[in-house]
């Protein structure tokens, strides 16, 4: 079959996938095998994979793929999460705009119809993405964090909890979402530095018969919209100038509440005005200080952000625009003293970045951190559960698991796990799993009730409540204890996540693997970076700048993008996109491609040297197989400190430089003469051991050109092979295909500055006290220089082209007439720059705090410095001389 001018990965990658799917390679079950178990962190259903999924799901596609090809059971369980906030905002959007309903005309179920729907029509997205990528997931165990297994788990964890006490049901102060009418957690908050106003309000004082003194109080606060929820001033008792006020009291403005002025060392004398309004419902330290002087409680908010019927005052209108019309009132009443600049930090929700969080008092449902948190925090800092880079990220999670707070777990939301409380008409309630177990949890009690009387809790729980059991009920773990997989799987080997959900997602489920299996959840973590664009900015939609991943795929190919991405990407570390590392990646995949081309074309070429066999004494074959074990090994080391840029990197520099741009050139045979077979056959291992080590990165192109490369048995597959164990390099050899490389460099510019013809021969004579470094090369040299002869000598020779090449000396014979002048610019322009080299090192060594506190390797590296430019700066002199 005739290869195509380029490599078409189109083509190519669909073949493929289609073929490892039907043979069934991505299925996992257990067997006798060590297991290599890697869970996908579940992307939302509502979206479509972004550059950071891509990444994300790349670096798991390498692990699984070389642990499968290191004779592991691997199994990679691919899924989506429900992502409750975001997936109600999608459907209650679609219901209003494609149907014109209101949620609030649907029913629960009718609701979640449409919902299921809406899941089932836009859910398979992903997976379709996920595919198009090379991803060898299993997909016999796609598992969605609504299935009724998962739901079931759910429900199961709760009410355990719930039974150890470790879940409760209060009011607390907490953050509301007013666009997605629902509380959130503490770590779905994002705080943005802001430029804002403090506006200076007075408040009138009368005494404690409710005389007015006359007398003003001036308080500054950034939230005028809450005045009217204002129970009390607070002054520092410490406070001289407001001491005479204690037993007094304060007029809220457009009100007209007489409210207490309170003392407490809370208020900072020096801030301000040195005066604090008190709005227990709307601030978490005024919440505390109304619970300390026991204030009433006024919420003027309703939960969609607009003013309630308790503000009295511009009743209905969204809380920013009565910002400004309370401004206005009470300028015009006279009450403004004056507005200053001011710079805050506004908490604004995760799910919808536009909408700005409001502290409310509300009644939810927790889960008490503090005892969870701490078996989690020990896991990590023992090692038994080890974050990859953890120079970077282990403080971090340090910090947040020692200062943990209650988790706010309910929702209200209808697209979720509904929270499985029943209550009865007198608000008394029970945690079961049906109305029925209910009614006999209330019989317990002595408490008659029938089922048709209960109510259940109407909120649904955090998204995160039901993903942070994701490596346990992927694997059915809770609602089926004890079953073979959970049992074969887990703990999972590792996760690898953004940094940004390390405490959502990867600190709960060491917690929840610790107390509902007793084990961690998996052995490693490995954090990616963020992906950015080349200035720096972080991908989103709203920007523009976050490219899409199927248009990617198609202009440049499924490895071409998988390679782009990687190439740029060390451990934990924020990477700048761009397209170039695609390019990049697809000029890589020509490369390969063109390689193939020439080794095929060598296939008819071959000669029979069975009775010679030419590559047992091939001076290429032997280093490049030192070279490829070399490399092989280095690899090794590099995945298992999860250092998969790197090892790319070196994959890279193996197959473009090494076996491309040297190797091929070595072995190749001349004008129309043939290659001996064993040089062929060992060209080929090559290939195929080149295309193996880079399988898990690129898993398209190198199958591909393994099934060209010969004729193969139709179970013989490239992601099925296994790695066999390298061989230890032979460092002589290594060192001599590096002399090789840089003689055959130096000696090809020369002839390029003097203009001596490819075709034009020359006689090499070599000047060296070394000759035995030149013999094993002397064949190859020859054939890649043109050199007609090669000649050891022992002093110059004079009409040549003179080139210094570590210690050595070598002359370039030529028919074609030399300036000399030239060849002594050029060396003396070496012989400057290495006489200051040379006097650069000297001041590093004549540094004694360099030399008594850097490491010894470092010094003798410093040390073989100055000797190896003070031999070379020997022999450039002497060769100046002969000229």
């Amino acid at each position: 079959m005739e290869l195509s001018k380029n490599y078409l990965p189109a083509t190519v990658e669909e073949k493929w996938y289609q073929q490892w799917m039907d043979k069934g390679y991505f299925r996992s079950k257990p067997d006798g095998r060590q297991p290599f178990t890697v869970v996908i962190p579940p992307p939302n259903v509502t979206g479509v994979l972004h550059l950071g999924h891509t990444l994300n799901e790349t670096v798991q596609d390498i692990l699984v793929r070389r642990a499968r090809m290191s004779g592991f059971n691997a199994c990679w369980v691919p899924g989506s999460d429900h992502a409750s906030i975001a997936t109600e905002a999608k459907v209650v959007n679609m219901l209003k705009q494609e149907k014109g309903i209101e949620k609030s005309q649907l029913t629960r179920e009718e609701f979640l119809k449409y919902a299921f729907e809406w899941k089932d029509k836009y859910g398979d997205i992903i997976y379709h993405q996920i595919k198009k990528l090379g991803c060898s997931c299993d997909w016999d165990r796609v598992t969605f964090t609504m299935d009724d297994h998962y739901y079931k788990a759910v429900i199961t964890v709760f009410i355990d909890l719930y039974k150890k006490g470790v879940i409760y049901r209060g009011a607390r102060m907490i953050n509301w979402d007013p666009k997605a009418k629902t509380a959130l957690s503490d770590e779905e908050v994002e705080y943005k530095d802001l430029q804002g106003k403090l506006y200076h309000v007075k408040y009138a004082i009368t005494d404690a018969n409710g005389t007015p003194t006359g007398e003003y109080i001036t308080i500054a606060t950034q939230r005028p919209e809450t005045i009217m929820g204002d129970t009390a001033i607070c002054v520092n008792p410490e406070d001289e100038r407001y001491a005479h006020l204690k037993g007094h009291f304060a007029t809220v403005p457009l009100v007209n509440r007489r409210v207490p002025v309170i003392f407490d060392t809370y208020v900072d004398k020096e801030f301000g005005t040195g005066a604090l309004k008190v709005t227990p419902a709307h601030d978490i330290n005024d919440y505390n200080l109304g619970l300390k002087h026991n204030l009433e409680i006024v919420d003027t908010l309703n939960d969609d952000g607009t003013l309630s019927a308790a503000a009295v005052v511009f009743v209905g209108e969204d809380r920013f625009v009565a910002r400004k019309k309370v401004v206005a009132a009470l300028a015009e009443e006279g009450l403004l003293v004056k507005e200053q600049e001011y710079t805050t930090r506004l908490g604004y929700s995760q799910r919808n970045p536009d909408t700005v969080v409001e502290p409310r008092i509300s009644t939810q449902w927790f889960v008490k951190m503090a005892e969870m948190a701490k078996p989690a925090l020990d896991a990590v800092v023992n090692g038994d559960v080890k974050i990859h880079p953890g120079d970077r990220f282990l403080a971090t999670y340090k910090y947040w698991m020692e200062n943990v707070k209650d988790w706010c777990i309910s929702r209200q939301l209808w697209w979720g796990q509904q929270i499985p409380a029943w209550y009865a008409p007198d608000g008394s309630f029970e945690v079961a799993a049906t109305a029925a177990e209910a009614v006999q949890q209330f019989a317990a009690r002595s408490i008659t009730i029938t089922a048709a009387e209960l109510t259940q809790d109407q909120d649904c729980l955090d998204t995160w409540f039901s993903s942070w059991l994701w490596p346990m009920e992927v694997f059915n773990g809770i609602s089926q204890p004890n079953n073979e997989d959970i049992n074969y799987y887990y703990p999972t080997s590792v996760l690898v996540t953004g940094q940004d959900i390390i405490f959502f997602w990867v600190a709960r489920m060491i917690m929840a693997g610790l107390e509902f299996k007793e084990v961690k959840p998996f052995s490693d973590v490995y954090f990616t970076g963020m992906v950015r664009d080349k200035q720096g900015r972080k991908m989103s939609k709203q920007l523009g700048n976050s490219p899409d991943l199927l248009e990617l795929i198609h202009a440049y190919g499924a490895d071409a993008v998988r390679f782009g991405i990687m190439i740029s990407s060390p451990a934990g570390n924020d990477l700048l996109y761009d397209d170039s590392s695609c390019e990049q990646g697809r000029n890589f995949c020509n490369k390969i491609w063109n390689a193939l081309k020439l080794v095929k074309m060598w296939e008819q070429r071959q000669e029979d040297d069975s009775a010679t066999n030419a590559a047992a004494d091939n001076f290429a074959v032997k280093w490049f197989e030192s070279r490829l074990n070399e490399v092989q090994l280095e690899v090794a080391s590099l995945h298992k400190d999860f250092r998969l840029s790197e090892g790319l990197k070196a994959i890279y520099s193996l197959v473009w430089d090494d076996f491309c741009s040297w190797y091929l050139e070595w072995a190749k045979p001349g004008f129309e003469q043939p290659i001996p077979a064993s040089i062929y056959r060992k060209t080929v291992y090559f290939f195929e051991q080149l295309m193996q080590l880079l399988h898990p990165y690129m898993p398209f192109i190198t199958e591909e050109i393994y099934q060209q490369l010969t004729t193969r048995a139709e179970d013989d597959s490239l992601m099925m092979k296994q790695f066999t164990t390298p061989q230890a390099p032979v460092h002589a050899t290594l060192l001599e295909g590096l002399l090789a490389k840089e003689v055959i460099s130096s000696i090809r510019d020369a002839r390029n500055k003097h203009q001596i013809k490819p075709k034009d021969p020359i006689v090499l004579h070599i000047e060296t006290k070394h000759d035995n470094a030149f013999k094993q090369i002397e064949g190859m040299l020859a054939k890649q220089v043109n050199a007609k002869a090669i000649h050891y000598v022992q002093e110059p020779v004079p009409g040549c082209i003179t080139l210094v090449i570590q210690k050595d000396k070598f002359y370039l014979g030529t028919e074609t007439a030399l300036d000399t002048t030239a060849q002594k610019a050029a060396l003396t322009k070496d012989l400057e720059y290495l006489k200051g080299f040379l006097v650069s090192v000297e001041k590093k060594l004549s540094n004694e705090r360099f030399v008594q506190n850097a490491k010894a390797e470092a010094v003798d590296a410093e040390r073989q410095k100055k000797a190896d430019a003070e031999a070379k700066i020997a022999v450039i002199e002497e060769s100046l001389k002969s000229l």
